[in-house]
């Protein structure tokens, strides 16, 4: 994958001015995410941001992420919904299988969220949350949003914490922009 070489400009309404924080720039992604100075949480925002990084890098940083967490996935559909995004990402599946694992995946969170009225409402809760974000990631993984979001989720249900979730989350991010 050809890098681009960014500035701090390249990166509109950031939550802080980084020009300030960290001085002049000029560099590409890997520089960002390689840079220890910035936090980790900043390093994804930056590199999950609209034209930084090619639609199949972002599509398998997502399911890197939903790979966290996929032991909390009870339903298959919501598995296989990720293994078609991981295909598709490179080039072995079509936007209908994809569409159709989406669906698929889709049922799955419906299920899940009308178990949730049980007893075990929490737990049911938790797996519909988890599935409807595999379902969301396997369909549009590209869009900066939905990368953002499953970094979190992902962040958010490993035993490890949010800090360790990130820092591993940084260089997958790396990993995958060095081998594409």
């Amino acid at each position: 994958m050809k890098l681009r070489t960014l500035t701090w400009k390249d990166f509109p309404d950031p939550c802080y001015d980084p020009q300030e924080r960290y001085g002049d720039f000029k560099g590409t992604i890997l520089d960002i995410l390689n840079d220890e100075r910035i936090p980790d949480q900043d390093r994804i925002w930056a590199a999950t941001r609209q034209g930084i990084l090619d639609e199949k890098t972002l599509r398998l940083f997502v399911v890197a992420c939903a790979r966290e967490v996929q032991h909390l996935v009870k339903d298959e559909r919501s598995i296989k919904a990720l293994n078609v995004a991981e295909r598709y990402a490179h080039g072995k599946a079509t936007m209908k299988d994809l569409a159709a694992a989406r669906d698929a995946a889709r049922d799955a969170a419906r299920n899940a969220a009308r178990n949730a009225a049980s007893g075990a409402a929490r737990n049911a809760a938790y797996t519909a949350y988890t599935a409807t974000n595999t379902a969301y990631t396997a369909y549009a993984a590209a869009a900066s949003a939905y990368a953002v979001d499953a970094a979190y989720t992902a962040a958010a249900a490993t035993n490890t914490g949010w800090a360790a979730a990130r820092k591993k989350q940084v260089k997958s991010l790396i990993e995958l922009i060095k081998n594409n």
